[in-house]
C-alpha cells in the first residue's frame, strides 16, 4: 500500500478504527521486535515504517477527538 493511500484511509477513519489500527500497528511491530531477538530480520526498515504509522495514527486520532477551541483572546 502506498503511503498516500494509507494516509487517506487514515482521514476517513472514526475514532474507534483509528484506535484498532493504533493496536494493529502497535502488535506488528511487537512482532517484528520479538522476530528480530529470536531470529534473522530481513528488512530492517520495518521497524521505522511501523513506528511511523503508529505516529501518524496516532495524530490523526488526536485530531479527531480534539475540539477546537474558541476563546476571545
Amino acid at each position: 500500500m502506498k503511503l498516500t493511500k494509507e494516509k487517506e484511509q487514515l482521514k476517513d477513519l472514526g475514532e474507534k478504527e483509528l484506535m484498532e489500527k493504533v493496536d494493529f500497528y502497535k502488535r506488528e511491530l511487537f512482532g517484528v521486535r520479538l522476530n528480530s531477538m529470536t531470529a534473522h530480520v530481513k528488512d530492517y526498515s520495518q521497524f521505522k515504517k511501523l513506528k511511523r504509522s503508529v505516529a501518524r495514527a496516532l495524530t490523526y486520532l488526536n485530531q479527531k477527538t480534539s475540539k477546537p477551541q474558541r476563546g476571545n483572546v
